[in-house]
């Protein structure tokens, strides 16, 4: 394993400078659609953070595309400055002089497409600095990183968000201007200049109109479409994380006692509650996931799959049930549970169903799983006024299971493939 000390210097000034941001930008993020229902009601909410979604995903699809033809560097200061004038802008719609939860919005989206911008030039940057056989021990770091800021931002948040929404939302702003700061002084540029690559040669709309025709593969290949359908599934349960489980908690729990000694409690409203729940899955993440890791290749992949799928349908399922902070506390652990079993397994079951000179196409491809994902994922807060949250958590669990079942049908092609692949070799 590769040694923080003996990191390239970008990655260290990357690590402790986005540390700060993802500390800052978790103390106000989950608490989101909370903000956007109040302002807008659900019917609203819904739909404008799927037109939200709608745009990050288009800029993703740009965001490789200017890494490699603009330099990663480059691309990560203008994002980070980006998200700084957003947020400095939200903080002004949210302040004791002005409010415009419509510009509030705007500019969540304009740093939602920021950061679709930052991401692929970031990840870039890691291999281009880390030999191969390092990368994934790095990867781990950053990714240990965002959940320790998962643990630490909300349950601040959940004790300011409130009375104290202007001072939040300033605190993301300064933040991203400091990052920004700090990449623009201390990174150097690591794009290979000297190489040009074909794939982003020409016009821009050109380029992206040939990515979008890359992901035809999922067509040809029917095992792999049925994998991605499955995804998309079942991330609509782990995507109400930051929708409509906030919502629903704000609602439900009203000034519960968590513990109570003597004369002395500790009471927890809506928000306070939700901050605890998503510190609680972030510190599950950041301290369990190599066991459960572990743990979950002892099994067949099959099951491993379909059996996380179950998982989060009945973790769901029990949300819509639950009014109890303790029940919620249980419930989340249940959840985050299912998010941990296929962790650590996706990407390397993603190679072995892409053919070896199509692993960039099929790992790109895979992505849809949570874009197309996430941007359908708001509909459920919509969802509510047509039905109870019983009902739309009802719903949200009959897609995981509807995602389990077709599991096991993508299971049952692969293994014939495999075992057809094996029977043709000499």
């Amino acid at each position: 394993m590769m040694r923080i000390r003996d990191w390239d210097r970008n990655l260290k000034v990357r690590l402790f400078s986005e540390a700060l941001m993802n500390v800052t930008f978790w103390m106000f993020f989950p608490f989101m659609a909370i903000y956007f229902t109040e302002s807008f009601g659900k019917d609203n909410a819904g739909l404008l953070l799927i037109f939200s979604q709608i745009f990050s995903v288009l800029a993703s699809l740009m965001g490789g595309y200017c890494a490699d033809r603009f330099g990663r560097k480059r691309m990560m200061v203008l994002a980070a400055y980006g998200q700084g004038v957003a947020f400095f802008m939200f903080a002004f719609a949210s302040s004791p002089w002005f409010t415009s939860p419509l510009v509030g919005f705007i500019c969540f989206t304009f740093a939602g497409i920021c950061g679709s911008f930052y991401w692929p030039a970031s990840q870039a940057m890691i291999a281009d600095v880390v030999p191969e056989e390092h990368r994934s021990s790095v990867f781990a770091v950053f990714y240990t990183s965002i959940n320790i800021a998962v643990v630490v931002g909300p349950i601040i948040g959940g004790m300011f968000y409130a009375d104290y929404r202007f001072e939040l939302l300033l605190a993301v702003a300064l933040s991203g201007f400091a990052l920004a700061t700090l990449l623009a002084k201390w990174l150097r540029e690591t794009v290979p200049m000297e190489v040009v690559v074909e794939q982003y040669s020409g016009k821009w709309y050109k380029v992206i109109w040939k990515q979008v025709r890359q992901y035809g593969v999922i067509v040809r290949d029917r095992t792999f479409l049925l994998f991605i359908v499955a995804g998309i599934l079942v991330g609509q349960t782990f995507m109400q994380l930051d929708l409509l489980i906030p919502v629903y908690t704000k609602e439900v729990i009203d000034k519960q006692t968590l513990f109570s000694i003597g004369d002395w409690s500790i009471t927890l409203g809506g928000e306070k509650a939700f901050g605890l729940l998503i510190s609680e899955n972030g510190l599950l993440v950041a301290l369990l996931t190599v066991y459960v890791t572990r743990w979950m290749e002892r099994y067949q992949e099959r099951f491993v799959f379909v059996g996380s799928s179950i998982v989060y349908g009945v973790s769901i399922l029990l949300f819509g049930q639950t009014e109890s902070i303790w029940g919620l506390i249980f419930i989340m652990a249940l959840f985050t549970f299912a998010e941990l079993m296929t962790a650590g397994i996706q990407q390397s079951f993603i190679s072995k169903l892409a053919p070896e000179e199509m692993r960039g196409q099929y790992f790109a491809a895979a992505s849809l799983r949570w874009t197309i994902g996430r941007t359908i994922a708001p509909f459920s807060i919509t969802a509510t006024l047509w039905m109870s949250y019983q009902w739309t958590f009802f719903l949200l669990s009959l897609l995981a299971f509807v995602s389990a079942f077709l599991y096991v049908i993508m299971f049952q092609r692969f293994e014939k493939q495999r075992a057809k692949r094996v029977g043709m070799q000499p």
